[in-house]
């Protein structure tokens, strides 16, 4: 085993361990309040608890986190070939996109609210209003980058403008868009959780539960909350990247850092 290869599986684990031991050395040395910071035992006792609410939590906030993604992947997708064939289109609605990335959630629920009621499908389209930048912006970016000489083969053999986007640059442009799933992956799960505390959906998601908790100022429950958040996100993260990797190596022979499998 290399000494890179070794680093990189040890380096997690060890600040792993080291996180809950600093934080319970700070707390029971009277640093911060264990009323206001629990030791971490203490937060996976809660969490233990707390089964019965956390996984139904989670399976819902995953459903809308989801369906968010879902719909990113797609929407940003077709505005990524859209910008890639049309330099004016780029030109007059990137920066459209780029406001809609800089615009606070908190400031785009209350007209998602209004315009579509509170709902399930509300935080799903919270989750994808934060998800869908990355897709764009990578995809943009894959289909740009695509080999001009290629391209050029292309229209040598008199290919069309979709056959050239479909049959060369969206394949060019896997290992891009699979850059961007994956961030937007996380994000979606960020949204689909500010989307429950904010708007609600008539069931009890992560949003929904980390506001009822600390309404009532359970923090070593809220903290647990914390926690299955952190790990759905972690699971989606890594879902997507184990997928992505096997796919890039299957079908392209590479993979997201770009190495060529042997």
């Amino acid at each position: 085993m290399s000494r890179k290869l070794l680093l990189t599986i040890t380096a997690p684990i060890v600040v792993t361990i080291l996180i809950p031991v600093v934080w319970t050395m700070i707390v029971r040395a009277g640093a911060v309040s264990s009323v206001v910071v629990p030791e971490p035992l203490a937060v996976l006792k809660a969490a233990d608890q707390m089964t019965d609410v956390l996984w139904p939590a989670c399976k819902h906030t995953a459903q809308a986190a989801a369906l968010g993604l879902t719909g990113s992947i797609m929407a940003g997708v077709l505005i990524a070939c859209l910008f890639s064939q049309s330099e004016i289109a780029r030109t007059a609605l990137y920066p459209w996109a780029i406001l809609l990335q800089t615009v606070p959630i908190i400031a785009v629920a209350p007209i998602v609210v209004v315009t579509f009621g509170r709902g399930f499908y509300s935080v799903a389209l919270i989750s994808m209003i934060v998800s869908i930048f990355p897709v764009i912006t990578s995809t943009t970016t894959g289909l740009l980058q695509t080999d001009p000489n290629l391209l050029d083969l292309f229209r040598l053999h008199s290919a069309t403008r979709f056959q050239r986007l479909w049959k060369l640059q969206l394949p060019s442009a896997l290992p891009y868009i699979i850059s961007g799933i994956r961030i937007a992956g996380g994000a979606s799960v960020v949204g689909a959780i500010v989307g429950e505390f904010f708007v609600g959906s008539g069931e009890s998601g992560l949003g929904t539960v980390i506001q009822l908790k600390s309404a009532r100022f359970k923090m070593d429950e809220l903290y647990a909350v914390v926690l299955a958040s952190t790990l759905l996100g972690v699971t989606t993260f890594t879902v997507i990247t184990l997928s992505g990797e096997f796919v890039l190596r299957r079908y392209f022979g590479t993979s997201l850092g770009g190495t060529r499998s042997r």
